[in-house]
């Protein structure tokens, strides 16, 4: 799983140190920063985010702050696009009302966001498989047609998503490693491999960076909007596709791609990047957890799409 030894690879670095934040600490930190806002209920939201603690203010807002040092780069960015963004896309994304700064023992900048209702999306929750990958394809196409000149390339704000798929290798080989003898490594990295060599043209585009299910918010099964752009950027938009293998139905997979006009080499290295994300966390989860479960059911998806119809694209490798 080498890279080659190129130095065009970037270093993920550790994993970041997180720290923790209570409700109290919030509270204060909106009382003596906001304190128009200081009479609201703060309660922490369940599920809330692994870069950042997510908590409830009031009925209509959310107070995100960042885990780490390494994610506080994602503050600013979003301050900066997420207006630009928003009136461009057909679905509502998260509303930045004010920053935060470090304060009541807490070191970094911090964010109130308006409040997006709605369940975070999940196979037996859509109520219309093909509606919703169409919905979904039409966000994916209206955010990559936004002028990406100025937007943000990727880097540690975003874990260089965007970039070369390569920058997971290392983790992907070391999941193959701690997965062999429970699933097919041998037609696991056959698909590695051809997302790797999968050239991509240069064109720049935006994309999201997470396109997950816990990022994509329901009303009665439909696609109500989508949140958490930490990871946006504007690259290679393939990462965005990864979304096909890890929630979408066949026939769903089938109208997302036609919707979005993708070429085989994109279509290979979007699947590297659902391989990539279910290679490590099938390999981080438990025996016979729901996470195992899920990762399964992922890799049956990426295994049996690839030998039915990606084997046979001819892509370099």
């Amino acid at each position: 799983m080498s890279d080659g030894g190129s130095n065009d690879i970037p270093d993920l670095g550790p994993l970041p140190t997180r720290i923790a934040v209570d409700v109290d600490q919030v509270r204060r930190l909106v009382a003596s920063q906001f304190p128009h806002w200081a009479d609201l209920p703060v309660e922490r939201v369940a599920n809330g985010g692994w870069d950042n603690w997510t908590f409830h203010l009031g009925p209509g807002m959310s107070v995100r702050l960042p885990s780490a040092w390494e994610y506080t780069q994602a503050v600013d960015k979003e301050h900066t696009w997420l207006p630009v963004l928003a009136p461009r896309l057909p679905l509502p994304i998260p509303t930045p009302l004010a920053r935060g700064d470090p304060g009541e023992g807490y070191p970094y900048p911090w964010s109130v966001y308006r409040w997006l209702d709605g369940e975070t999306a999940r196979v037996d929750r859509i109520a219309d498989p093909v509606r919703f990958a169409l919905d979904l394809a039409e966000f994916i196409v209206a955010l990559q047609a936004v002028d990406a000149a100025d937007g943000p390339r990727p880097g540690q704000h975003n874990w260089y998503r965007g970039g070369t798929l390569r920058t997971y290798d290392g983790q992907a080989g070391r999941g193959l490693i701690a997965l062999d003898g429970r699933v097919d490594v041998d037609l696991a990295s056959e698909i590695w491999k051809c997302a790797l060599d999968a050239p991509w043209d240069g064109t720049e585009r935006w994309f999201h960076g997470d396109i997950a299910p816990g990022n994509l918010l329901l009303d009665n099964g439909q696609l109500a909007a989508i949140i958490d752009f930490g990871t946006c950027g504007v690259g290679d938009p393939s990462g965005d596709l990864a979304v096909a293998w890890t929630l979408l139905t066949a026939d769903g997979r089938r109208v997302f791609r036609e919707r979005l006009s993708v070429d085989d080499a994109t279509w290979a290295r979007g699947r590297g990047w659902a391989l990539w994300k279910t290679l490590v966390n099938y390999a981080n989860a438990p025996d016979e957890s729901e996470a195992a479960a899920i990762s399964r059911r992922i890799l049956d998806e990426i295994f049996a799409e690839y030998t039915t119809g990606g084997r046979s694209k001819g892509l370099p490798g």
